[in-house]
């Protein structure tokens, strides 16, 4: 059986500007001063810079500033990167302002933060909790869940102040931690359904796909249609622990498995991984919900799910519901970010999501995706015409892990009803199919 790729849930898009990524970012000068009221001279070294660009700066400017260096985010509206610097390191300063990023001083270093995050592991561990560096604040972002009450929220609010004032910020969250099985297209395995992320190609050569970890624990054998024969079988997969991904390998090794996320007869061609930075505007596809936006609000993320503890996570607003696990995020110009873990609340609420980085889940399987990591020539994202909401019905959705219960049963099958798409809609005036392209939802 050659089987072309998973069939595709549609959801509207807008027919906008699409650049894809190119080779580097144009970069501009910037007139604004910066924070921390550096002459103007200096301060103009700021550089507009796409978000991608300002991924790849951070990570140059945290090796060159070794323990100077307490965090990055960056400014979507003005598109700059924000690099925070631990205060009294003037000659640090500089050097970040001369690399092209606006300079925060701030209190508390990297060390700190990450030895606050341990402290909260070692005794605050609890279903139901999360926490995560939120460089805008430079403070740790603690988030308990509607489980966390009497004894385990007195017990997480003690660690929190023990860590002192000014290093933690604790809140509370409506919903319950749950992982989203029941992201891309729908698959199925198990009575279970999830979402495909990204297809891949294996070590070997031979095409795959990633998906979430969690979502392996319904089976081996996954179909693209609910009851069809397989078509792919479980290679490596990991959860809980240190991620939650899985390789998931197609039977046929002719397989034909396009490097792209269909957001609803439109494509958008993905180029290659890359890491995602606070503060960054990303799209969440997944085969309940369609297509949602949102920012990227923390890194390395700790989430205590039922089922156990799964660290190195990227935390978001991006909303997701059951069957959404798996599913793509990615950004408007082809740069593959994560696959959805799993989080609270829903696409009605709102509420916070958490995903797998796609970066450590291709170097952990071997696995390579695009073109491997050369930069996209020119190119759109698919066909320029309308879009419109295509809903599934009938099919199970399966909540691996605790949906609303603590315990974390491993199969909380729940019917799966009309899983809307978030409101991203046509452009029809843009015409070209050249340059289409996504909008924000909110």
């Amino acid at each position: 059986m050659s089987h072309k790729r998973i069939p595709k849930r549609k959801a509207a898009i807008a027919v906008g500007g699409v650049v894809a990524l190119g080779a580097a970012a144009i970069l501009l000068p910037s007139a604004n001063a910066s924070q921390d009221g550096a002459p103007d001279d200096v301060a103009a070294a700021s550089r507009t810079l796409k978000a991608g660009d300002a991924s790849d700066l951070a990570t140059r400017l945290a090796g060159t500033l070794g323990d100077a260096y307490a965090g990055a985010w960056y400014d979507g509206e003005e598109k700059r990167l924000v690099v925070n610097v631990v205060r009294g390191e003037g000659d640090m300063a500089l050097k970040v302002r001369s690399a092209g990023a606006e300079v925060r001083e701030v209190d508390n270093s990297m060390a700190e933060l990450e030895a606050g995050a341990g402290t909260l592991k070692s005794e605050a561990t609890i279903p139901g909790t999360s926490w995560a560096v939120d460089p805008r604040t430079n403070k740790i972002l603690v988030t308990a869940d509607s489980t966390v009450t009497g004894d385990k929220w007195d017990q997480l609010e003690s660690t929190v102040e023990s860590l002192g004032s000014g290093m933690a910020t604790l809140k509370k969250s409506e919903g319950t931690f749950r992982t989203f099985v029941s992201g891309g297209d729908a698959i199925f395995a198990g009575g279970a359904r999830c979402s495909l992320g990204f297809n891949v190609t294996a070590g070997d050569g031979s095409p795959a796909f990633l998906t979430a970890g969690h979502c392996a624990a319904a089976g081996d054998a996954w179909s693209d249609q609910q009851g069809g024969e397989p078509i792919a079988t479980v290679d490596q997969a990991l959860f809980p622990g240190d991620g939650d991904f899985a390789l998931v390998r197609y039977d046929d090794p002719a397989t034909e498995a396009p490097s792209e996320v269909n957001v609803g007869g439109q494509t958008v061609p993905i180029v290659q991984a890359a890491e995602a930075t606070v503060g960054q505007q990303v799209f969440r596809m997944g085969s309940t919900t369609g297509l949602a936006d949102g920012q990227v609000l923390g890194l390395d993320a700790t989430v205590n799910y039922p089922e156990g503890t799964v660290t190195g996570l990227i935390q978001t607003n991006v909303c997701a519901e059951p069957g959404d696990s798996g599913g793509s995020l990615f950004t408007q110009d082809g740069l593959a970010i994560g696959l959805t873990s799993g989080g609270s609340g829903d696409c009605t609420v709102g509420g916070e999501t958490f995903f797998q980085p796609v970066t450590t889940a291709l170097e952990a399987v071997g696995a390579t995706l695009g073109d491997g990591g050369a930069a996209a020539g020119d190119g759109g994202a698919g066909a320029g015409d309308q879009a419109g909401a295509e809903e599934q019905a009938g099919g199970q959705e399966a909540g691996a892990g605790a949906g609303d219960q603590a315990g974390g049963q491993d199969a909380g099958a729940e019917q799966d009803g009309a899983g809307g798409h978030q409101g991203v809609q046509e452009q029809s005036d843009m015409g070209s199919s050249r340059h289409s392209g996504l909008t924000p939802t909110h």
